[in-house]
């Protein structure tokens, strides 16, 4: 019999980590918030379910979702570009109550380095070192993060990654031909969907959980030279970017990851 697997949020990244667990002989149960999405999770052997979180309530077959699932991954941000007085905190409240009644032993959660202010010391950040975002959107991630450890019911693993990049989806298209852009001595911190998704499962395979990892590709540039290049090679204007004053940042390590899991880095950002 299957494993089966739950995945909160098929988008850009969980529709690809639930293909590729698939193919890795899991049973995976989708959700989506957009109904004509429904037949592209099924076309992809995925059970989908049309599913809405909000901070009164939870929308959707729910209950048939979590049932019979070990894990449940949970992969959507809080959205608070969109909706900045949203209270992504309250959607995952309602979520975990739902998840204590259906016995899911375990919880990987996707959060994001964000959690971590920049610096002008440009400071390394480990998986030892503590959150102190003072943003509204790294305020709710670490409020979530500290909520799934706290919660006796599972086991929970946190994975926070750094920038996300992909075919089609690299922040250099956006920065191409601005100008002004700030903090140019910065450390760059991304990593690619791939290496992503290869963590992913090997946190499955090797049931890792009740610890926090942090996810970047363990090659930091700064950001002028990183998007620059990067422009240059892929034929896009450049960009220019403002020293007026003192850059800052942070440098997310990956070691953990990389001893815990024994992991290599497979595809540079």
């Amino acid at each position: 019999m299957k494993t089966q697997i739950s995945i909160i949020g098929c988008g850009w990244l969980g529709l690809s980590l639930a293909q590729k667990l698939v193919e890795d002989g899991f049973s995976i149960n989708g959700s989506t918030t957009t109904k004509a999405k429904l037949q592209e999770l099924r076309n992809q052997h995925i059970h989908p379910f049309l599913i809405t979180l909000n901070d009164t309530s939870i929308s959707g077959n729910y209950s048939e979702f979590l049932t019979g699932s070990e894990t449940v991954i949970i992969n959507i941000p809080p959205g608070l570009r969109k909706n900045p007085n949203k209270n992504h905190v309250a959607e995952i409240q309602h979520l975990v109550r739902e998840i204590e009644k259906h016995d899911i032993k375990n919880v990987l959660y996707i959060s994001s380095t964000s959690v971590f202010e920049d610096d002008v010391s440009c400071p390394v950040i480990t998986a030892n070192t503590h959150p102190n975002a003072t943003s509204a959107n790294g305020k709710q991630l670490i409020a979530i993060e500290q909520m799934l450890q706290e919660n006796s019911n599972f086991k929970t693993t946190i994975l926070r990654f750094a920038g996300l990049v992909g075919k089609k989806r690299h922040p250099s298209t956006y920065l191409s031909g601005k100008a002004n852009i700030s903090n140019p001595d910065a450390p760059i911190n991304l990593i690619h969907k791939s290496d992503c998704i290869a963590i992913i499962s090997a946190i499955l395979k090797t049931e890792l959980w009740n610890c926090t990892l942090n996810a970047a590709y363990p090659v930091h540039p700064t950001r002028k030279d990183y998007y620059q290049n990067y422009c240059e090679r892929h034929n896009l204007p450049l960009p220019t970017f403002n020293s007026s004053e003192k850059s800052e940042g942070k440098i997310i390590a990956s070691k953990i990851v990389v001893q815990l899991l024994k992991y290599s880095f497979k595809v540079a950002p």
